[in-house]
């Protein structure tokens, strides 16, 4: 299961580095994903959460920077990566968010994540 995890998780960086947020989510989530950002209350499921990604990057994304992974492991159904995004947001500023990424996995997809944020 391991090798499984790593190469999707390989997979999902090189999409991620190109800003394919919404490819790299519709392929990976789980159907009964849950995403957390830091300390706020998750976000159920994956229709909602492509939803909640679209209209980001339909309202408030300007232009893509970049998306940069610095370390990654896999430990049974669990993988852990450190990454740098940059994103240019409409309203002019620069958002730039280093984060660490902690993912539970189910059936070789993003079953729970959590973002860490510095």
């Amino acid at each position: 299961m391991e090798t499984i995890i790593e190469n999707n998780l390989k997979h999902i960086h090189q999409l991620l580095s190109k800003g394919a947020f919404i490819e790299a989510m519709d392929t990976y989530l789980h159907d009964d994903v849950e995403l957390r950002e830091s300390n706020d209350k998750p976000k159920k499921g994956k229709e909602f959460n492509l939803k909640f990604e679209q209209d980001f990057i339909d309202n408030q994304l300007s232009e893509f920077i970049r998306y940069d992974v610095k370390n990654y492991a896999v430990n049974g159904n669990h993988s852990f990566y450190d990454a740098v995004m940059e994103l240019k947001l409409k309203d002019g500023s620069t958002m730039l968010s280093e984060q660490t990424v902690v993912t539970e996995w189910k059936d070789g997809k993003i079953y729970r994540e959590r973002y860490y944020h510095a």
